[in-house]
């Protein structure tokens, strides 16, 4: 079945030094990077999504400013898709869906930040639509929340999402799991 990888909001306000800094994103993004280089050997679709705030008081993905750019470790080489959204899900206002049944893509492997919010929101929406879904643990990060009065940390947040979407949403499993399984 042919694949595509779709990297989600792997921006620099995401980084150290940017407006929302996330738990070990570079983390994150060097195993994003493995999923991107195997994806271009093999000559695979890529998809980078990036999310642009149209509010502009919005804490960060401000449009024209650094914090929007992707991040360089990550970023589209030509030819390469950018799909640019303004809402969690990666689908919404987007032509994301219609590329990938213009290429005749059945399966997505996605990756990105954050784990919480836009790709769980993205990995669900992708089900609904009736794609398979490999979601890469390890190329996935998210932050630090809190509810009511207790604090949650990042790696537990990003812990039980990965929990809550494996099996049901998605074959949750690390970078290099999926390199070395991949047909």
């Amino acid at each position: 079945m042919k694949k595509a990888l779709i990297l989600i909001d792997i921006q620099n306000d995401y980084f150290p030094g940017g407006r929302f800094e996330l738990n070990q994103p570079d983390a994150a993004a060097q195993n994003a990077k493995r999923a991107l280089d195997y994806f271009r050997k093999k000559g695979r679709p890529i998809f980078h999504v990036q999310h642009i705030n149209t509010n502009a008081e919005a804490p960060f993905f401000i449009a024209n400013t650094a914090g929007v750019n992707i991040h360089p470790l990550v970023s589209p080489f030509p030819g390469e898709s950018l799909i640019v959204k303004n809402t969690p899900d990666s689908f919404v206002n987007t032509d994301l869906f219609q590329s990938l049944n213009e290429l005749g893509i059945k399966q997505v492997v996605i990756c990105g930040m954050m784990s919480h919010m836009c790709i769980d929101t993205t990995v669900r929406s992708a089900k609904r639509l009736g794609l398979a879904i490999e979601l890469l643990s390890d190329a996935c990060t998210t932050r630090d929340l809190r509810w009511e009065n207790t604090p949650v940390p990042a790696k537990l947040v990003h812990a039980t999402f990965m929990a809550a979407l494996q099996n049901t949403f998605a074959d949750v499993k690390e970078t290099m799991t999926f390199i070395k399984s991949d047909p």
